[in-house]
């Protein structure tokens, strides 16, 4: 079983959680401690998608 660390998508360190490669996330809030930015993505089969918010 593959396990990789979860990175930020915006400066591309990485974050505080793993993943394996089964795991699947659906509108999971990544927060990254290293430029404490917020970001909702989806990840499925070790690939991530970041997900755009609507403007309100």
């Amino acid at each position: 079983m593959k396990i990789e660390w979860i990175r930020c998508p915006i400066c591309g360190s990485k974050t505080r959680n793993k993943i394996r490669g089964d795991t699947v996330l659906k509108n999971y809030p990544l927060y990254c401690p290293k430029c404490k930015q917020e970001v909702l993505v989806e990840i499925k089969d070790l690939q991530m998608t970041v997900i755009k918010e609507p403007d309100a």
